[in-house]
């Protein structure tokens, strides 16, 4: 570790510690044990270098620059959440607030039995024996030091119970906002989500915040389901343009569970989503979608690590970028089926649009593969738009700008029609289209 690297270290490790001795620790054991061992790692821990595979492509500098403060939850915050709302939009609401679940703004009255959405401070304090059992359990060790701050920091986020046999008709809808209105916030958002056997649910998230905030969203989740259990998963990344977001997903699948996570990122001046998922038992499934927008000085950064240790489960990778001005991205997807795990069908496939000559990308889908017997690939490409359909378009009176619009929302569209909820996918393509409407430096041409 460096000196300069040490500093926000020291930074970091600093508040936590004095925020610990600060603050009466009537919480339970296990938690406290937990803060304890994650501020243990994170003074072990070094700050993520080039020189590790899995960051290779992605520079921690700039996020290090700022010196951001842990946000407190002393105050309810006065937050109007109107312009956030995705309209017509039937769903049981959550409202985290720098990443601190807020009763008042959220709207979960009507609940079916047998189903438990709260703040995990709230869960913790009322009835902590799931939260003692698989809090951590997903993550394991912390990845790197932002893991470790994350769990360092714990005291609040959002808890999902879902028992045997349960679905849900309607959506859980969660929006996560940082509120960064007087410093530079640092908002740990903890996510912990339970399905039982056989239970069904469909879960949207939303990360967001004032544009122009600086701030830096540092997101952990842990998703477990278990026995033949679904969860369909939306995520629109959309923070504030001179925002840091970082979000590390940890999900175990028992056997036969479907997962199907839809991603879309299109705000933040960097942004890096890491999902890593387990097989736990055979006949288990997962169907990724994402698409990433990134245009300016932007970077987008996506990690995948899907690892089959059990046979006959099934991975479908499926996630486009598209890129603009001086905007990088970096694709870094992984499968490893491993010894034993016969009969998988694993497929990662990344495609790429550059709208700029100096946008770039780096992608780098990989396969593993210690079994025999299975179905599996891997690609990339990465191009520019096809100037005769450009031209097809001019030639039947439609402007360059709306041309380019147009055949940009058409690649993404493989993406967006698979997305199951019309309100999220109509605000998508509104932010897709706003952004390149504001592009300046579209050429086409390389």
């Amino acid at each position: 570790m460096t000196a300069n690297a040490a500093l926000p270290l020291e930074h970091y490790s600093g508040i936590l510690t004095h925020e610990r001795s600060r603050r009466a620790d009537g919480s339970k054991p296990w938690l406290a044990q937990h803060r304890r061992d994650a501020i243990h790692s994170l003074r072990q821990l070094a700050f993520p270098q080039r020189r590790q595979e899995a960051w290779r492509y992605t520079r921690v500098d700039q996020l290090l620059q700022h010196d951001f403060i842990p946000a407190t939850g002393e105050a309810e915050p006065q937050v109007d959440i109107e312009q956030w709302r995705l309209p017509r939009l039937d769903a049981h609401r959550v409202v985290l607030v720098n990443g601190r679940f807020v009763p008042g703004l959220s709207s979960l009255g009507d609940l079916p039995a047998g189903v438990t959405v709260a703040g995990l401070e709230q869960q913790i304090s009322g009835n902590s024996v799931l939260p003692a059992r698989w809090l951590g359990q997903a993550a394991g060790e912390p990845a790197h030091v932002f893991n470790a701050l994350n769990s360092a920091a714990l005291e609040d986020g959002l808890f999902i119970h879902v028992a045997r046999g349960k679905r849900l008709d309607r959506p859980i809808e969660v929006l996560h906002l940082t509120d960064a209105a007087d410093a530079a916030v640092l908002a740990n958002t903890r996510s912990l989500v339970l399905l039982e056997a056989d239970a069904q649910v469909t879960l949207v998230e939303r990360f967001s915040g004032i544009d122009g905030a600086l701030y830096f969203s540092n997101g952990l989740s842990e998703i477990i389901l278990q026995q033949g259990a679904g969860l369909e998963h939306y995520r629109l990344q959309d923070e504030s343009s001179s925002a840091f977001h970082l979000h590390s997903l940890f999900v175990n699948q028992h056997s036969h569970s479907h997962y199907r996570n839809s991603s879309y990122a299109l705000g933040g001046t960097w942004s890096r989503t890491e999902l890593t998922l387990d097989f736990l038992g055979p006949g288990a499934a997962v169907e990724l979608d994402g698409l990433y927008l990134a245009g300016e000085q932007q970077l987008s950064d996506v990690h995948l690590d899907i690892r089959h240790t059990v046979p006959g489960c099934a991975s479908h990778s499926r996630y486009k970028g598209v890129l603009y001005g001086r905007a990088r991205a970096v694709f870094d997807g992984r499968i490893e089926v491993g010894a034993g795990a016969d009969k998988s069908d694993a497929h990662l496939h990344n495609d790429n649009l550059l709208l700029s000559r100096n946008a770039e990308v780096d992608t780098k889908p990989q396969l593993e593969i210690y079994a025999d017997d299975v179905q599996c690939s891997h690609g990339a490409t990465v191009g520019q738009l096809d100037q005769a359909q450009l031209f097809y378009l001019r030639s039947r009176g439609i402007d360059e700008a709306e041309a380019r619009r147009l055949l940009c929302l058409g690649f993404a569209g493989e993406v967006l029609q698979r997305c199951a909820i019309g309100p999220l996918r109509e605000r998508v393509e509104a932010g897709v289209s706003r952004r390149l409407a504001q592009a300046t430096d579209i050429t086409g041409d390389g």
